[in-house]
């Protein structure tokens, strides 16, 4: 068996899977304007128990929503397309690194797919902006950077409520990580007076 097809198949749904999700939200809204129409509700959900204590075997976690993902990375690319950049892929991912909303930008390259969606991941994970986090994949031996599916570039930028880190937003593909990074932090700022 080949195992590079094993291998490539979880990248390949962590993409089509978003993109045709955003899509079919798109066809059944009732606007004409569907991006406007579903970052017009930028919230966060969350769960309504209280939170867990001592003896409960449950918890509730925040988790940004679907139309705030989707407000995020739009602005985002659109924060690119302004700067000329519009080649780049942004991701938006919960804690998890599981794909919330992506959007790939005219032109961008595919390595750029996987930059963005480890790049939030990784700011998600770690709750700081990757670029932060870059002198910490410095020394002898093992790092944070062998860690799988981390990138510690430039690019990706945690979001919170509160003080926890509920998601991350990842950009790939401008000449410098701090072009994605420009990027990355507008898409934030589109959503941050929802975030609590």
């Amino acid at each position: 068996m080949n195992h590079r097809i094993y291998t490539r198949l979880p990248r390949t749904l962590a993409v089509a899977v978003p993109v045709v999700a955003i899509l079919a939200s798109a066809a059944c809204s009732t606007t004409d304007t569907p991006v406007a129409n579903a970052s017009s509700r930028t919230s966060i959900s969350a769960t309504q128990q209280p939170a867990a204590t001592g003896d409960s075997a449950v918890v509730s976690q925040n988790r940004l929503s679907a139309d705030a993902a989707v407000k995020a990375a739009v602005a985002a690319l659109a924060k690119c397309r302004a700067d000329g950049l519009g080649f780049v892929t942004v991701s938006v991912v919960d804690r998890a690194g599981n794909v919330i909303a992506m959007v790939r930008g005219d032109n961008a390259a595919q390595h750029t797919v996987e930059a963005s969606r480890e790049k939030a991941y990784t700011s998600a994970a770690f709750g700081a902006d990757t670029s932060d986090l870059s002198q910490r994949t410095k020394g002898e031996g093992s790092t944070i950077a062998d860690l799988p599916g981390t990138l510690f570039l430039a690019g990706g930028v945690t979001l919170k409520s509160g003080s926890a880190s509920i998601a991350g937003i990842g950009v790939g593909g401008a000449p410098d990580g701090m072009q994605d990074q420009a990027c990355a932090a507008a898409g934030r700022e589109a959503i941050a007076s929802s975030l609590g």
